[in-house]
């Protein structure tokens, strides 16, 4: 079978995050022999450090920590946790507990020959109504600018081939590098399989984007991506 690497990106989440990792390193023993649990702590001003580096001590050959000495955002985080992984196949998910991680086997069992990626999409929403209505208006929004075909475009829930990045550079610090991501993956061909997955309430800690200063950064941040993307599609020069 091939290897597995799992990571999160963390920020203060030290309510959430040493499930999740217990649940990975049990959940990905099913699927394989070779596999890795991976968290990227982005700075956390908690106790996410000192959880992180017990678990690391208690699975000393599955769990490895990445500590950044500041909070990179969350793109940093991602590049962090993609250039850390070492296998074959590389999950991620968020490091607040909205997603199931032990879902992961539904995306590995649609990860075919035909196949270089697996998007999740939410079943449904569990969040306040105004952070569904700014979602679905912010889904809308980017499948139409940036021509992304892909059924839920933020659902942070994906499985990818790890030689996607001997093509693909990623290179946004902030939120919308999972935009960048979608639409270099669509732009070189990647094939794309998707499936349903749960998204819950979140339990502990607090949004880090659903504030107006942040609405307002991320849509100048995804106008400046659109710009180089789409307009310039800078990404496809000499391919």
């Amino acid at each position: 079978m091939p290897g597995l690497s799992v990571f999160f990106p963390a920020y203060n989440d030290a309510g959430t995050i040493a499930s999740l990792v217990i649940t990975s390193v049990k959940v990905a023993a099913t699927l394989t022999d070779d596999f890795e649990v991976i968290v990227i702590n982005d700075g956390s001003t908690d106790d996410t450090a000192k959880i992180l580096d017990e678990l690391a001590r208690i699975y000393p050959d599955r769990v490895r920590i990445v500590h950044h000495d500041g909070n990179r955002g969350y793109g940093g985080a991602l590049r962090t946790g993609f250039a850390t992984a070492r296998k074959d196949y590389v999950f991620y998910t968020d490091g607040d507990a909205q997603y199931d991680p032990s879902e992961v086997t539904l995306l590995w069992a649609k990860m075919a020959d035909d196949v270089d990626w697996v998007n999740g999409w939410k079943i449904s929403r569990s969040d306040p109504l105004h952070r569904i209505v700014i979602g679905r208006i912010y889904h809308h929004m980017v499948k139409l600018l940036f021509g992304l075909k892909v059924r839920d475009v933020d659902c942070d829930f994906r499985l990818m081939r790890r030689r996607i990045f001997d093509v693909v550079t990623l290179e946004k610090s902030s939120g919308v590098i999972c935009l960048e991501m979608m639409k270099k993956f669509q732009d070189a061909g990647f094939r794309v399989a998707e499936h349903p997955v749960h998204h819950y309430h979140r339990a502990y800690g607090k949004s880090q984007f659903f504030n107006f200063p942040r609405i307002y950064r991320t849509a100048i941040d995804v106008m400046k991506l659109w710009w180089v993307l789409v307009i310039k599609q800078e990404h496809l020069k000499g391919r």
